[in-house]
């Protein structure tokens, strides 16, 4: 979601910097078109870096005997990253 967001971000400001010519007294579109692909370009590294962190997987194995049956059991434990 967060890298979707970015891009969504990245455009907006790209529009307003790039394609609007509309002189507004009180704001300068420019600006806020940078300002916008700023936060578009550090939202969409902190989504790539959280994607990453996310995809780690442990995956812990035992082996062992069932002391009544004396079959053999073996448990599978998958665990995520930790953020």
């Amino acid at each position: 979601m967060s890298m979707g967001s970015g891009i969504l971000l990245i455009v907006i400001g790209a529009i307003l910097t790039f394609a609007v010519s509309v002189d507004i007294a009180w704001i300068d579109l420019d600006i806020v078109g940078s300002i916008l692909i700023g936060a578009g370009v550090v939202t969409f590294v902190l989504g790539i870096v959280s994607a990453l962190r996310k995809r780690r997987t442990v995956e812990v194995v035992r082996t062992g005997s069932d002391p009544q049956s004396g079959a053999q059991v073996t448990e599978r434990k998958t665990t995520g990253g930790v953020f």
